[in-house]
């Protein structure tokens, strides 16, 4: 089993004439490992290479700018992670990467900013790349653009409406990421990784990485297999909140990350993650229930469901 290519050219919008095609590619990838490429998003490759240019410039910053714009200095976890700050598996060693968060800017004043809500906030930039703000503001409206085509596709190979999901975006959780993993160190053990084996927490990740390759999908037989860079495409893997939306017909599959093939350069990858609105409730939807049956997992709303991950990784 490999992690199969989904080509979006004929299926970027709604009605479009591949995305029935689209969709059933989409559908036996959620059934399978819950991973999949996509080509043909139309995400211009400049504004990739320009995010990853400033991944660098961010993770080059000294050590006194990283820790003046902590993320433990953020209620929302925005700003810098330093080098082993967060443990995805329990049973290896911190994690062997450090990252750069930021998400989209809501007003002061917006309901969920005021209530307090994860994600919703402002955001932490460094003064040393003034123009950091917009370029990540730009690339999480791009992303942000090609989830909601992808949660449309979704919905298609549910069998549901191609507007299911919609009315769950309009305030979403976002969370952009940039990250640098450091070589893998040549006296690591086996419970050394640059990202321990864990699933996504929530609906759709969209990565992009550089050509140093690492990533590892475990496939539902067990084996792992590396998700190789591939030009011109991103990753996308489907989140915990996505089997607690179908009733554990698609898959959430674990995945880790081991900086091995760089030849000592430090690996970059930029995922997005998406999540619907806070307040959007993630319960099994029509087709995917039998009647009188009890859904394999808890109904909650998306809000609950992140800031559980949240706390059960970083405490």
């Amino acid at each position: 089993m490999s992690i199969p290519v989904i080509d979006l050219s004929d299926a970027r919008t709604p009605g479009s004439a591949g995305a029935t095609t689209a969709a059933g590619q989409l559908r036996d990838a959620a059934l399978a490992s819950g991973f999949f490429y996509v080509t043909g998003h139309g995400i211009p490759a400049e504004m990739v290479q320009g995010q990853f240019d400033l991944a660098r410039a961010l993770m080059d910053l000294p050590d006194q700018v990283k820790d003046a714009l902590s993320i433990r200095r953020s209620p929302i976890m925005r700003g810098f992670e330093r080098l082993g700050e967060q443990t995805l598996d329990a049973t290896a060693r911190p994690d062997l990467k450090e990252s750069f968060y930021c998400g989209m800017h809501y007003a002061p004043d917006h309901p969920y900013v005021l209530a307090g809500y994860q994600t919703y906030g402002p955001n932490q930039w460094p003064v040393e790349l003034p123009d950091a703000p917009e370029r990540c503001e730009a690339y999480i409206h791009a992303m942000l653009g090609l989830c909601r085509r992808l949660m449309q596709l979704m919905a298609l190979s549910l069998r549901l409406p191609e507007d299911f999901f919609d009315a769950s975006s309009h305030s979403p959780m976002v969370t952009l990421r940039m990250i640098r993993y450091p070589a893998h160190p040549d006296d690591a053990d086996e419970r050394t990784f640059g990202a321990g084996a864990h699933t996504d927490w929530g609906a759709l990740t969209v990565l992009a990485q550089d050509d140093c390759g690492g990533l590892e999908v475990q496939m539902p037989d067990g084996r792992w297999v590396e998700a190789a860079p591939l030009p011109g495409s991103f990753v996308v893997n489907l989140g915990d909140m996505i089997p607690r939306w179908t009733n554990g017909l698609y898959r959430s599959n674990p995945h880790r990350v081991r900086n091995l093939h760089s030849a000592g350069r430090a690996r970059y990858s930029i995922p997005f993650f998406y999540e619907p609105d806070y307040l959007a409730r993630i319960e099994p939807v029509p087709g995917t229930l039998a009647p009188g049956e009890t859904p394999l997992l808890k109904p909650c709303t998306a809000g609950e469901h992140l800031r559980e991950m949240y706390l059960r990784t970083y405490g």
